[in-house]
């Protein structure tokens, strides 16, 4: 069935309703990683591929997840409006329901936004996982952490909020290119985080990164058994791997 939009912003603000897609055993190839972001931080190092953000810088809510899929962007800037008569007069400006609405299972949100006010909350994360998101990265703040434990859904982002962003944001794009933490992210770039970080893998380039993450996975797990095996410490500096 084709898609079609839902009317909460202007048809040209939603750049495009599908998405480029990689072939699945590329992703599946992807999930496999021992170290997921570890390995593709190296391969992209190998590449010049602008293409992480650790975890510092923007932390996972729930510990112990990894997620791997394409993205579906939504960017939001603050608006200029008096934020109390915004409120009195319920005009909200939100519009991420419109990548809700286009999204398919296994599809990550990725949300540009506004620093000080939520830019995703529980009620919206509930809707985002029903319709097949398996989780969400926001360069801002959120709220409702607690709802995404119980949820199990993984989020991160750069901080929580009880401060909503109805009446200081709005939504200007759906499916354009944002920018995440200094990383541009396109729909259909591959999203990978985990405790680490997180990397955003361009979805043209996903199979020469795959190529070379392998490589480096398979000499990592390699030297990993001769640690085990006592090989000689000498022997393990001079042995190459990768």
């Amino acid at each position: 069935m084709a898609k079609t939009t839902l009317g909460r912003l202007p048809r040209e603000a939603i750049r495009t309703l599908e998405i480029p897609r990689v072939p699945t055993a590329i992703l599946d190839s992807l999930r496999n990683l021992i170290d997921l972001t570890g390995t593709l931080s190296d391969a992209c190092d190998e590449l010049g591929i602008v293409a992480l953000i650790p975890g510092y810088v923007l932390p996972p809510v729930n510990l112990g997840k990894r997620i791997v899929g394409p993205a579906v962007t939504v960017r939001n800037i603050a608006r200029d409006v008096q934020t109390h008569k915004a409120a009195q007069d319920k005009i909200n400006t939100q519009g991420e329901t419109e990548a809700h609405n286009l999204a398919e299972h296994g599809d990550v949100l990725v949300i540009e936004g506004v620093m000080g006010c939520s830019n995703m909350g529980g009620q919206s994360a509930t809707i985002a996982k029903r319709q097949g998101f398996i989780g969400a990265i926001v360069d801002a703040t959120v709220r409702d952490p607690d709802q995404y434990r119980t949820m199990d859904w993984p989020v991160w982002c750069k901080g929580f909020t009880p401060i909503t962003g109805k009446w200081r944001m709005q939504t200007v794009e759906v499916n354009g290119t944002v920018q995440i933490c200094g990383v541009a992210v396109r729909p259909g770039d591959i999203v990978c985080a985990d405790d680490a970080g997180v990397a955003i893998i361009p979805h043209d380039k996903a199979a020469q990164v795959l190529e070379v993450a392998l490589k480096i996975d398979a000499g990592d797990s390699k030297r990993k058994a001769d640690i085990d095996a006592g090989i000689s410490v000498a022997d393990l500096m001079t042995k190459k791997y990768k």
